[in-house]
């Protein structure tokens, strides 16, 4: 995932550089669906992907550039690679002018999360507005492909947002598969570990413990005003939910709620501040249908 997969051999390069290329072209054409594990209702979220509702269809939070009025548009959907790319785009309301009021969420007017179609190359970002309304950050694109970008906000008095929005970067692209399912991430010397199953439909639990050189971490720092952020991507299509932590102390454990709105196989990015610096760890689990 963040961390860059190794390589495929010769042969399965090849293979990926057809099907990459063929797939730039048809990146911003299509979204998919399906993901995560499975387990018992608990104890309400305090935040989660706002679902967009029409009829009797729920709409998972990302799949939509637009929803309620509010459209997300990108200065250009196609960048150059590179390890420091400006990115710009524009929220607009339902006036149809950039949106001027923000409520703050977890200290921040909007959160930014990029992640490569594949999976691999997540980033959770905080892009700065200008006076005329527009948002600009760098992102890392060093690696080719298409990229979804997701903007989380708040419209000042209303209802939590997320929309998404297609950036391709022209280059060999070579798709990595997927971590099979795993509930231990390792990342930069620290061991992180899930506990609990998730079940569509439900709020399940999920505890994370956090440990380094085989004592766990009590003294977690808070980052945007908690002491983890969990966001998790559906596999097929990308559906995006963004679940922060249950009320307790700075480690070794952070328990979070999540919502899966269908079984399947769900990325999940947990990030965490220790002495001064934000990690990353990765997990892949497959959700099992709910209790009906």
């Amino acid at each position: 995932m963040h961390s860059r997969r190794q390589e495929l051999d010769a042969p399965t390069k090849l293979v990926g550089f057809f099907v990459g290329t063929a797939f730039l072209f048809l990146a911003a054409l299509f979204v998919g669906d399906t993901i995560g594990p499975a387990a018992p209702a608990t104890a309400a979220a305090s935040h989660t992907g706002h679902d967009v509702h029409d009829g009797e269809t729920s709409i998972p939070a990302g799949l939509q550039a637009a929803q309620d009025g509010y459209t997300l548009e990108l200065d250009r959907s196609v960048a150059p690679a590179g390890a420091d790319v400006l990115v710009a785009f524009t929220i607009s309301g339902p006036d149809g002018a950039p949106l001027a009021k923000y409520d703050d969420m977890h200290t921040k007017e909007l959160h930014l999360i990029v992640v490569r179609r594949d999976l691999t190359d997540f980033q959770h970002v905080h892009p700065m507005r200008d006076a005329s309304g527009k948002w600009s950050t760098a992102l890392d694109l060093t690696t080719p492909g298409p990229y979804r970008l997701f903007a989380d906000f708040t419209p000042a008095g209303g209802e939590n947002i997320t929309l998404g929005a297609e950036l391709t970067v022209p280059g060999d692209y070579r798709p990595q598969p997927l971590s099979p399912p795993n509930v231990t991430s390792r990342v930069d010397g620290y061991n992180v570990t899930l506990a609990g199953a998730v079940a569509a439909g439900e709020e399940s639990t999920v505890a994370s413990t956090i440990e380094q050189n085989g004592r766990e971490v009590t003294d977690l720092e808070p980052y945007l005003g908690a002491y983890g952020h969990l966001v998790a991507l559906r596999a097929d299509d990308l559906a995006y939910l963004h679940v922060h932590p249950e009320e307790g102390p700075p480690g070794p454990t952070v328990d979070f709620t999540v919502d899966a709105p269908t079984a399947g196989t769900y990325a999940l990015y947990l990030d965490f501040q220790h002495r001064g610096v934000v990690h990353t760890a990765e997990f892949t689990i497959e959700v099992q249908e709910g209790q009906v």
